[in-house]
């Protein structure tokens, strides 16, 4: 009888043995399929949160596609007026186009007439100023001018939001009782758009491909001669140094000088062109990214 009790007893251990293994094996087993459904929702996640992210940069380059389009082909539109207009003789005759005609306001009565290649897009852009052009660059945009240096920075000459921006001339500038400097402003896009590629005037070597600048009022034609490129940056109002953003109109031989003695001492090299009290300026500025607050400057005389 011991025997067969300890028989028993020892199916009975392996049984419990086998049933400990079984429910062992069992609960990895549940272990196993938790953690393979935990892994399966998070590549679920993860592919939904890819796919969101995916969308959102196909939205975002498709937005600044279309924007970049928009930009380019305002601009190009323009231009086409504007060539058109240098192109077509006008007469009086009957059945010939007639020249187009200025809808001044009362504040603009007793400005110079209009240049006739500019009077259609002034017609319908009151805010345009004038045209800037750098032969064998990208720069060959129209200017704006509003009461503020802030609106055209993130609008573009339609008045529509645009990261690009547009040209636009400082706001204290005057092109009529003409100011000693008139400065343009001008984002430093990557794209090369606006001012993008303007400081590539660092290089003296290029500046001597591209001496000369045109900028063309709505009433005056203008061609530039560049004289200084500098780096520079705004400063807070507090502090006494040479703050070329400043330099709008000159009163005085000393003061004239006095400005071209700081710009001279900045510029990246030496042109050989200089001024005189008397001469009128013009001068571009965009972005520089090599200090907080830079600025990139190229400053012109006008030669014609």
């Amino acid at each position: 009888m011991a025997t067969g009790n300890t028989a028993d007893n020892k199916k009975k251990k392996i049984n419990e043995k086998d049933a400990g293994k079984a429910a062992y094996e069992a609960k990895v087993q549940e272990l196993v399929q938790q953690e393979l459904k935990k892994r399966e929702r998070r590549r679920r996640l993860l592919i939904g949160v890819c796919a969101v992210f995916g969308a959102a940069c196909l939205l975002y380059v498709g937005f600044y596609g279309y924007e970049d389009y928009r930009t380019r082909k305002t601009y190009e539109d323009m231009a086409a007026i504007k060539e058109s207009v240098q192109n077509t003789p006008y007469f009086e005759e009957e059945n010939e186009p007639e020249a187009p005609t200025i809808n001044y306001t009362n504040q603009e009565k007793d400005a110079p007439e209009v240049l006739e290649e500019y009077k259609k897009l002034y017609n319908s852009n009151k805010k345009l100023i004038g045209w800037l052009k750098i032969d064998d660059t990208n720069i060959d945009y129209p200017v704006m001018q509003t009461n503020n240096n802030e609106y055209y920075l993130d609008h573009n000459v339609n008045q529509e939001k645009d990261r690009n921006g547009a040209l636009f001339l400082d706001k204290d500038c005057d092109v009529v009782n003409r100011s000693t400097n008139l400065i343009i402003y001008g984002h430093h896009m990557k794209s090369g758009r606006m001012f993008g590629n303007l400081d590539d005037y660092k290089s003296e070597k290029y500046y001597k491909k591209h001496p000369t600048i045109q900028f063309d009022t709505i009433y005056e034609k203008g061609t530039y001669e560049i004289m200084y490129v500098f780096r520079s940056k705004v400063y807070s109002e507090g502090e006494v140094v040479f703050k070329y953003y400043q330099f709008i109109d000159c009163y005085s031989e000393q003061e004239f000088e006095s400005n071209m003695t700081e710009m001279a001492a900045l510029s990246l090299y030496d042109t050989g062109v200089t001024a005189e009290y008397g001469d009128k300026l013009l001068t571009l500025s965009t972005c520089d990214s090599t200090v907080d607050d830079g600025r990139f400057v190229v400053v012109a005389k006008k030669v014609d």
